[in-house]
């Protein structure tokens, strides 16, 4: 499941971890989430670009094979375990429930929160998210000294994203074959760009990502 914020400091906890997390108070909600936890950040990794992730299509990463294969599985099962600490922790400050599901797709770390209602967590249009999976990243480059590419979801949010964004590039894919014509999407983040190029290659045509961020977007193009 591939495709950027900078945390703020607060006081630090026994973990070693620090940052201050504020999303936005939720009418339905009506309650502030506030947990003071995060880490260190490192010039090497970089949150607010395009290029922070792969979101070209058919762009799966890098290849592993042998003892390179199993040696970078290991490194992202461990990926999981450090987030998966890191996000228990989490939830422990803000008191809220929630399992932990840990995988591997692709070429990157997968870890979910479920069985709870979470959406103060996920925040409008996935803002909270995003900023809890660059502190969760931060979290694991600070144990192992690599940039990590871990997804995060919370709630299903991420999952419902993605269908929906493939029935979108479907429908525009085949939009583009009628007219001959390209068609550019509205701005979209890096793992909703990634999702687009993928679906729309699924269908047989090219796509690209053009503009800046945050107002950076997809332009289907006919063959």
């Amino acid at each position: 499941m591939s495709d950027e914020t900078t945390p703020p400091t607060g006081n630090e906890d026994p973990s070693g971890i620090s940052a201050e997390i504020r999303p936005e108070t939720s009418p339905e909600i009506g309650t502030e989430i506030s947990p003071e936890i995060g880490t260190e950040t490192s010039p090497e990794i970089s949150t607010g670009s395009p290029q922070a992730e792969a979101e070209t299509s058919g762009d799966a990463g890098p290849e592993y094979d042998g003892a390179e294969d199993s040696k970078h599985l290991d490194l992202l099962e461990q990926e999981g375990d450090i987030a998966a600490d890191y996000l228990e922790e989490l939830l422990d400050i803000a008191d809220l429930d929630g399992d932990l599901d840990m995988d591997v797709e692709g070429d990157r770390a997968a870890v979910s929160i479920v069985g709870a209602d979470l959406t103060q967590l996920v925040g409008r249009d996935g803002e909270v998210l995003e900023a809890l999976q660059e502190l969760t990243r931060l979290a694991v480059y600070r144990e192992t000294g690599e940039r990590s590419r871990l997804m995060l979801d919370i709630s299903g949010y991420r999952a419902d994203k993605r269908a929906a964004l493939e029935k979108l590039a479907e429908a525009t894919a085949s939009e583009v074959k009628e007219s001959g014509e390209p068609v550019a999407l509205d701005p979209m983040t890096p793992f909703e760009r990634k999702v687009v190029h993928d679906a729309v290659a699924e269908a047989g045509l090219t796509s690209e990502s053009e503009g800046e961020e945050p107002r950076r977007y997809v332009v289907v193009l006919p063959r």
